[in-house]
């Protein structure tokens, strides 16, 4: 995966760079100082992925959209310090495919830069939050390709996600669990609520794709129910 890298804070580079060629097969192709840099990089090395901090000196948010429509198959995460929910999805809407904060735990900026590589979205539990409590309009955004599950899916919900897709019923949940079948099932309605999915089948989709259960796991289980 080739990377670029821009932001013109020094420091802040040699930190994402350690932290992708510490955990990421990835190729560092350029680091851009400022918004024209970061052009043309593109135009000679090209890039999957640009991870990028919009609002750092000599970038502005206006050249994310010339950036995607140059250059539609190259990705970008942003990695800002904390913004207005405005500021978050006039930047989404923009181009930005992910966002992360500055303050985000390692393994969190990892997953976005792995997970923006294969074309998906990632937001970190910070970002969704913030722009879900302003209860701004995000119908340009998929709910279902949210993946802050520190943030948005609590430690009991995580349980319940596990036992509904190795097949477990509500009833069966309920005891395992030693809750009231009326609490299991209002919390698979929340669970769906913040996944944005409509069945079961999206809760085992999610289930899988979060590593929460192995796929080999799921088909096994579903060939013993069969």
């Amino acid at each position: 995966m080739r990377v670029i890298l821009a932001d013109s804070n020094d420091l802040v580079r040699i930190g994402i760079r350690s932290i992708l060629d510490n955990n990421l097969d990835v190729e560092i192709v350029g680091e851009a100082r400022n918004g024209n840099e970061l052009l043309e990089m593109l135009k000679t090395f090209g890039a999957e992925v640009v991870v990028v901090d919009f609002t750092a000196n000599g970038f502005d948010i206006d050249m994310l959209p010339k950036m995607k429509l140059d250059f539609p198959e190259t990705f970008s995460v942003a990695i800002t310090p904390e913004q207005s929910a405005q500021v978050l999805v006039d930047a989404l809407r923009s181009g930005i495919t992910s966002y992360v904060k500055k303050d985000c735990s390692i393994p969190e900026i990892i997953d976005a830069v792995k997970e923006t590589g294969k074309g998906n979205k990632f937001f970190c539990g910070q970002i969704l939050e913030t722009i879900r409590d302003a209860n701004l309009d995000v119908d340009d955004l998929e709910d279902d390709v949210f993946n802050c599950e520190a943030v948005l899916i609590s430690k009991r919900e995580c349980e319940i996600i596990v036992l509904i897709a190795e097949g477990y019923t509500n009833a069966q949940i309920a005891e395992k669990l030693f809750l009231s079948s009326h609490t299991v099932n209002t919390h698979r309605k929340n669970i769906m609520g913040k996944l944005g999915v409509k069945n079961t089948a999206g809760i085992v989709m999610y289930a899988v794709k979060t590593n929460l259960i192995s796929p080999n796991k799921f088909l096994f289980t579903a060939d013993q129910s069969s």
